[in-house]
């Protein structure tokens, strides 16, 4: 099923790998290198094919196992650009990203909003996240938020305005303790 996928997505192995490349060189991995490997093996419960991705962050042709050499800002990375590359071609009208930014920030963060900014061009993008890069590239801010009612936890959401989304990307920013220069800078992020 999953080769079937990966075929009917992007072709084969390694056209998923060179697609996913070019958008790991957007994302401020340029020397960054993504290698599927497909494998026949017995039939067992879990299929005939055996698939790895392999891994090599900085041009040195040692491609490893993802799992073990990629770091966390590594895989938010690589998980992005695979994630856009199926919606893409899937044509999903709705995608979620759960902390997609993991692990990165300063201008990276800003590549990877581009990329989700670009992909709500088409659809419709919900990426919760704690970077203010990400949060001022949406077109709406939703603040989700916990609160304690007759001794149970509940959590609920809230649409920002504008004053609002510059006020909440500011204590993304700085912390609880707004300065002048966190509230500019947030203004900054939103135009």
């Amino acid at each position: 099923v999953v080769v079937w996928f990966w075929q009917s997505m992007v072709g084969t192995g390694s056209n998923l790998a060179e697609k996913v490349n070019k958008l790991l060189h957007q994302v401020g991995m340029p020397n960054a290198q993504l290698k599927v490997e497909l494998k026949d093996i017995v039939l067992n419960d879990f299929g005939k094919d055996d698939i790895e991705f392999l891994f090599d962050a900085n041009k040195s042709n040692k491609f490893e196992s993802l799992g073990k050499v990629a770091s966390g800002g590594e895989l938010s990375r690589l998980m992005l650009s695979i994630k856009s590359l199926v919606a893409r071609k899937l044509e999903l009208p709705t995608l979620i990203f759960d902390e997609i930014d993991t692990g990165v920030s300063g201008e990276i963060a800003n590549k990877m909003a581009a990329i989700m900014s670009q992909m709500s061009q088409n659809m419709q993008v919900f990426s919760i996240t704690h970077l203010p890069q990400i949060a001022a590239k949406g077109k709406m801010h939703y603040k989700v938020f916990k609160y304690v009612s007759n001794n149970q936890t509940q959590s609920d959401l809230k649409i920002l305005n504008f004053e609002e989304r510059v006020l909440e990307i500011a204590e993304m920013l700085s912390g609880a303790s707004l300065s002048d220069s966190a509230i500019n800078h947030a203004k900054a992020l939103l135009n």
